[in-house]
C-alpha cells in the first residue's frame, strides 16, 4: 500500500469518466498523487465509480468492490469508497451487504468524499479535471439526467430530470481543454436532443455545436446519443457544412417494430424513425449512423425480430451494437410487464441481428479499400500506427491500422490510403 496516493477505478460510460476525471482534480487540489485504473491497485485510498444500469454492469461493478475488498483484508490497500449510479440505486442495500466499503457517495454526492477525508473540495476547481484519455481528445459532458423515462431504462432513477450545461460554460471547458492540447472531443449525453430545453426553452444544440466548431483549435466534434423524437436537424446543416463536425451521429434506435416501440415507450413510430433517417442520409452526404438495439424486452415476438432484422438489413447502419433486456427495478416495465422471454433466446436473438450486422459492416468497410481519409494517430504499437477516421469514435468503432512507412506523431493529424479491411478494422498505408 503506498501512502498518499489515490486509485480511481471507472467503470461504465463515458460520463462516469468526466466525474471521475473531475475528482481527480480535487484530489490532486488536495496533495495527493493520483493514478486512473492503474494496472496494480495499491492506493492508500480507492475509489470505484460505478455502473448501475443494467445487471451485467451491476454484476461487474459488485465484483469490482469485492474484490478490492480482499485487497483490504490483505492489507494491500487502504480505504475503498464506493459513488456514481450504483449506490444512487441500491445504497442501503449495499452497506448492508459491503461492510468492507468505508463510504458510499452516489452520482452527484461524490464531493462529500472530500470533507469525510478531512479535505476541501475547491468550488473554484469544480469545472476542472485531469484527462485521463490520451492528450489530444477528451469528453464534454453536456448535460445531466434524462425525462424521458423509457419502459425499460433505469438511468432517470439514478439521474433525475434533465439538467443542462449552459453553453458558455462548455464554451470555456473545451477552450481550456485546447490549452492542454485536445483538438478531438466527444460531446456526450444521455439524451442530445433535448440539450437546452431546460434552460433556454428550445434545442441549443446546434448553437452549441456552431459555438464549439468556431474555436479554431477544434478539429472534430462528435456527437454521442442523440434521441430520434425532437431531433433538431438544423444541426444537419452544421454537419454538412463544418470540416470539424464529424459526419457521425450515434442515435440509439432500440427497436424498429411499432409493437415494441409503443411497448418501450420510445413516443416515436417505426415511420418517423424510417423519415428522420433518410433525411439524415440526404442532408448530410457521407454521414456514418451508430445505433444500438435491444432484443428480448417482454412481448418480442418472432415477427418483432424479423422486422428489425429487415430494418437492420435494408438500413444498412455504419455502427451498430446491441444488448438483452434486463428486468431493471424500479422502471415502467418492471411493473407492468412480465420478464417473459428466456436469457437464452434474448441473447440468440440479438446473434441473429449482429451477425446480419457483421456482414453489412464488412461490406462497408471493404468499399472504403482504396479511399483516402484524414486519420487522427491514437498509439503505436508494435507493427502499426493505431488511428481513427472521423467515422470512429474511441473505444467503441473501428480503427486504422496505419503501417509503419515513416514516423507518425502520436496526436496529429496524416492523410492515408486505406489498404484493405476486415469487419472491424482498416488497414492503410500513410499518404
Amino acid at each position: 500500500m503506498k501512502k498518499n496516493k489515490v486509485d480511481i477505478v471507472t467503470l461504465g460510460c463515458s460520463k462516469n469518466l468526466v466525474d471521475s476525471e473531475r475528482l481527480m482534480r480535487q484530489f490532486v487540489a488536495n496533495g495527493y498523487r493520483v493514478e486512473h485504473d492503474p494496472k496494480r491497485v495499491n492506493g492508500e485510498i480507492v475509489v470505484v465509480n460505478t455502473c448501475g444500469f443494467i445487471g451485467d454492469a451491476q454484476e461487474e461493478s459488485v465484483n469490482t468492490i469485492l474484490a478490492l475488498g480482499e485487497a483490504k483484508r490483505a492489507g494491500q490497500i487502504g480505504s475503498l469508497y464506493v459513488m456514481g449510479c450504483l449506490p444512487e440505486r441500491f445504497r442501503e442495500e449495499l452497506r448492508e451487504e459491503l461492510p468492507e466499503v468505508d463510504g458510499f457517495y452516489g452520482k452527484f454526492d461524490w464531493p462529500k468524499l472530500l470533507g469525510h477525508l478531512g479535505k476541501a473540495y475547491r468550488n473554484d476547481l469544480a469545472a476542472e479535471r485531469i484527462v485521463t484519455t490520451p492528450a489530444h481528445y477528451a469528453y464534454i459532458k453536456i448535460s445531466e439526467g434524462c425525462n424521458r423515462h423509457c419502459a425499460y431504462c433505469a438511468i432517470p432513477l439514478m439521474t433525475g430530470n434533465y439538467r443542462s450545461e449552459t453553453v458558455e460554460a462548455l464554451e470555456n471547458e473545451v477552450r481550456r481543454l485546447t490549452e492542454q492540447g485536445a483538438r478531438e472531443f466527444q460531446l456526450i449525453a444521455q439524451d442530445l436532443t433535448s440539450y437546452g430545453h431546460d434552460l433556454y426553452g428550445r434545442s441549443a444544440l446546434p448553437e452549441l455545436v456552431e459555438r464549439l466548431s468556431n474555436i479554431p483549435e477544434v478539429r472534430w466534434l462528435r456527437l454521442h446519443y442523440g434521441y430520434p423524437s425532437g431531433f433538431p436537424e438544423t444541426l444537419l446543416q452544421l454537419m454538412r457544412e463544418r470540416n470539424n463536425v464529424c459526419r457521425y451521429m450515434d442515435i440509439a434506435l432500440q427497436h424498429i417494430s411499432d409493437n415494441m416501440l409503443s411497448r418501450m415507450r420510445r413516443r416515436v413510430t417505426a415511420d418517423r424513425t424510417r423519415a428522420l433517417i433518410a433525411r439524415m442520409r440526404e442532408a448530410v452526404p457521407g454521414l456514418h449512423l451508430r445505433t444500438t438495439i435491444m432484443t428480448g424486452f417482454p412481448g418480442e415476438t418472432d415477427d418483432d425480430v424479423e422486422q428489425l432484422a429487415r430494418f437492420v438489413t435494408e438500413t444498412r447502419f455504419e455502427r451498430l451494437g446491441g444488448f438483452t433486456y434486463s428486468h431493471e427495478q424500479g422502471t415502467y416495465a418492471y411493473t407492468h410487464y412480465a420478464d417473459d422471454i428466456p436469457a437464452a433466446l434474448k441473447q440468440e436473438r440479438l446473434n441473429y441481428i449482429m451477425s446480419i450486422q457483421e456482414g453489412i459492416a464488412t461490406e462497408l468497410n471493404v468499399a472504403k479499400v482504396g479511399c483516402r481519409f484524414p486519420v487522427i494517430i491514437d498509439r503505436e504499437e508494435t507493427d502499426f500506427y493505431i488511428g481513427r477516421t472521423e467515422f470512429d469514435s474511441p473505444e467503441v468503432d473501428p480503427e486504422v491500422l496505419v503501417r509503419k512507412l515513416h514516423p507518425l506523431t502520436v496526436g496529429e493529424f496524416y492523410d492515408v490510403v486505406i489498404t484493405d479491411a476486415d469487419p472491424f478494422d482498416l488497414y492503410a498505408d500513410p499518404v
